[in-house]
C-alpha cells in the first residue's frame, strides 16, 4: 500500500536525500502508527542496508539475525559476529564496496536500522559499538543517510535525542509519526474499499483515533459497529488487550507510565502534576517529570494550560481516544457486546466526550474552516473559580488577531440543535469567563459539530460554526 498522508514526514526525508551530507534520521512514535511503513514505502525497501532488531533475544541471537543479514546484502563472512564492533565493523566494509546499493537519483547510501532498542540487550555495548560507528566513520561520509526507528520510544528519546555523550547532538533530524488526521483516515478506508459515511469515519476514530494498524484490521464487508464488536468485544477479540502491550513496547518500565494515564483517564478535564503526583503508586521527582514527557510525545496525552493560570500550572489529559475507549469498556467489563450497546444512554454520553477528544487533535483543521490558517494563536482551557454553578470551556483558540474563540463541540447524528437551555448555557459561559479571566479580546462562540446546526430563533447564540474537521 502506497502512503498515506505524512507529507510533512516526506518533506524532511526529501530534504535528507538532498542535502549533500551525511544525515543520520531518528523516526518515533507509538507502536502501530506506522514508523516502519513510512520508510519502507519513501524508500520503496531499496536501502544498502537494513536490519531488524529482535524483540526478547539476548545479544547472540541479535548479532545472529545481524550476520545473516549481512550476508543476505552481500557480506562474504559467514560466522555471526562475536560482538557488535564487529557486526559494525562488517556493516562498513560492505558499505564501501563497490556492489553497494545506491540511489538512483542521488547515489546516497541508505541504512534502515528498524526497531533499534531491541538490539540494544543487557551489557551488550551495542550502543557504544553505534556511537563508533557513526562518530568514527559514517557521519564523514557525505553521500550516507541512516535512518533508525523503534516503538520503545523512551530508548529513542533518551539515548538519541537527549543523549548527553556520544550521541549528543548527533541526530540530524528527528520525525514523531502522529497518528493519522480524520481526513487520512477517510482517504485510508477508502483505499481499503472501506465504505463509511462521513459520521462513521468519526466514529470510528472515536474508538481508533487515527491508528493505521488499526483502520487496516476494518473489513470491508461489515459495518462499522460489527468491526468494533469483532476486534473489540467478541472471544479472542484481537484489540481486547492492546492496551497493555501499547505500555510494555514502549516504556522500559511502563507501569508508572500506565498507572499515570489510568488516574488521568478518571477525570475528563485532565490534571495538574501536583495533584498527580500526590496518587498512590505515581512516584514523584524525576520519573514523573520523564514519564509525563514521554507519554506527550507518543500522543497518549497533552499539555494544556488553563488560560487564567501560570505555565506551571499546566494541566495533563488524555487525549489518545483507543487509550480512554480501552480503559472505559475493555478493561472493565462494562460492556460485553458494543452492538447492544449503541443507543444506550451511557453510549450518547460516550459519543459527546469523544467527539470532544476527535476536535482537539483537529485544531488547526478547525482554523482552517474558520480562514485563521495564518493567524498564529495558542490553545488552552478554562474553569470558574469563583461561579456557582462552575463554568468550564475545554477549548479556548486565543488569536493574536484580538479575537478568542470559545468552542463548544456537540455531537450528534443529525442536525444539532440548541434549544432555549443550550442558548442560556452558551451564554453565560461567554458571561462569566468575560467576568472571571477579563480577557481585553472580542469572544466568539464557536460551535463545531459533525452535521451543522438547526438555523432556528436559539442559533443567534453562536459567532461561528464549524463542521469540516476531516483535514
Amino acid at each position: 500500500m502506497s502512503i498515506i498522508g505524512r507529507r510533512r514526514e516526506m518533506g524532511v526525508l526529501d530534504q535528507c536525500m538532498e542535502s549533500g551530507r551525511a544525515e543520520f534520521v531518528a523516526v518515533f512514535g507509538r507502536r502501530r502508527v506506522g514508523k516502519t511503513h513510512l520508510v519502507r514505502e519513501y524508500f520503496k525497501n531499496d536501502f544498502a542496508f537494513a536490519a531488524t532488531g529482535v524483540a526478547n533475544k539476548k545479544t547472540s541471537e541479535q548479532l545472529r539475525t545481524f550476520g545473516l543479514t549481512l550476508r543476505e546484502y552481500g557480506s562474504p563472512e559467514s560466522a555471526p559476529p562475536t560482538d557488535w564492533y564487529e557486526a559494525f565493523m562488517r556493516l562498513k566494509h560492505l558499505l564501501e564496496s563497490d556492489s553497494v546499493r545506491r540511489d538512483a537519483l542521488t547515489g546516497r547510501r541508505v541504512i534502515f536500522l528498524d526497531e533499534l532498542p531491541w538490539f540494544d540487550t543487557a551489557r551488550s555495548n551495542f550502543k557504544t559499538a553505534l556511537e563508533w560507528f557513526w562518530n568514527g566513520w559514517a557521519s564523514a561520509c557525505p553521500d550516507l543517510m541512516l535512518v533508525v526507528c523503534g516503538s520503545a520510544t523512551s530508548w529513542i528519546i533518551n539515548n538519541l535525542l537527549e543523549d548527553h555523550g556520544g550521541f549528543h547532538n548527533r541526530v540530524t533530524h528527528q520525525i514523531q509519526l502522529l497518528p493519522l488526521t480524520l481526513g487520512e483516515c477517510e482517504e485510508l478506508l477508502e483505499a481499503n474499499d472501506v465504505r463509511l459515511s462521513r459520521q462513521q469515519v468519526i466514529e470510528s476514530y472515536m474508538v481508533f483515533g487515527g491508528i493505521p494498524f488499526y483502520l487496516n484490521m476494518l473489513n470491508r464487508r461489515a459495518s462499522l459497529s460489527q468491526n468494533i464488536e469483532a476486534l473489540c468485544f467478541a472471544e479472542g477479540a484481537e484489540l481486547r488487550h492492546e492496551l497493555g502491550r501499547l505500555f510494555s513496547s514502549l516504556f522500559k518500565n511502563g507501569a508508572q507510565h500506565e498507572a499515570i494515564v489510568r488516574e488521568l483517564a478518571k477525570r475528563t478535564g485532565g490534571m495538574t502534576r501536583a495533584e498527580l503526583s500526590k496518587v498512590p503508586g505515581i512516584e514523584d521527582g524525576k520519573s514523573l517529570t520523564k514519564a509525563l514527557a514521554e507519554l506527550t510525545q507518543c500522543g497518549f496525552i497533552r499539555r494544556y494550560r488553563d488560560y487564567a493560570r501560570a505555565k506551571n500550572g499546566a494541566y495533563y489529559q488524555v487525549i489518545d481516544p483507543f487509550t480512554l475507549f480501552s480503559l472505559r469498556y475493555l478493561d472493565t467489563g462494562k460492556v460485553s457486546s458494543w452492538e447492544r450497546f449503541i443507543g444506550t444512554p451511557a453510549y450518547h454520553a460516550w459519543t459527546g466526550l469523544a467527539f470532544e477528544l476527535v476536535c482537539l487533535w483537529h485544531v488547526p483543521a478547525m482554523k482552517r474552516a474558520l480562514g485563521i490558517s495564518g493567524v498564529a494563536s495558542e490553545e488552552s482551557s478554562w474553569r470558574s473559580r469563583e461561579s456557582s454553578p462552575g463554568v468550564q470551556i475545554d477549548l479556548l483558540v486565543d488569536r493574536a488577531d484580538g479575537i478568542i474563540n470559545i468552542c463548544e463541540m456537540k455531537y450528534s447524528a443529525s442536525e444539532y440543535v440548541i434549544d432555549a437551555e443550550m442558548e442560556r448555557r452558551l451564554r453565560r459561559k461567554q458571561e462569566v469567563f468575560a467576568q472571571e479571566a477579563k480577557p481585553k479580546k472580542a469572544l466568539h462562540i464557536t460551535l463545531v459539530t459533525a452535521h451543522g446546526a438547526l438555523h432556528n430563533s436559539h442559533y443567534g447564540a453562536i459567532t461561528n460554526e464549524i463542521t469540516e474537521i476531516a483535514a
